[in-house]
């Protein structure tokens, strides 16, 4: 979760002022993970058919949950491709 927002999924454990449903997405390439949506420096790497749930969707970044890293962060949202999502 952010102090903004949180997967809607959390409701019942944190308080936050906007949830959002997850929309599964998955990674067209290998793609950085990053912290903050200056996307400088990586904190985890997705493989090409990671499976990202998006969040947020906000100009070129997608913000949400790196499923196989348990990781929650920003990705380029170009590569992300939702129509592929099992």
């Amino acid at each position: 979760m952010r102090g903004d927002l949180a997967d809607v999924r959390l409701a019942e454990q944190v308080f936050a002022p906007h949830y959002a449903a997850p929309m599964a997405a998955v990674a067209l390439r290998d793609a950085g993970v990053f912290a903050d949506r200056n996307l400088s420096e990586p904190i985890a790497s997705l493989a090409a058919g990671d499976v990202f749930e998006v969040l947020e969707l906000a100009g070129r970044h997608a913000w949400g949950r790196a499923i196989g890293l348990d990781l929650v962060g920003y990705v380029d949202r170009a590569i992300l491709d939702k129509a592929s999502a099992a």
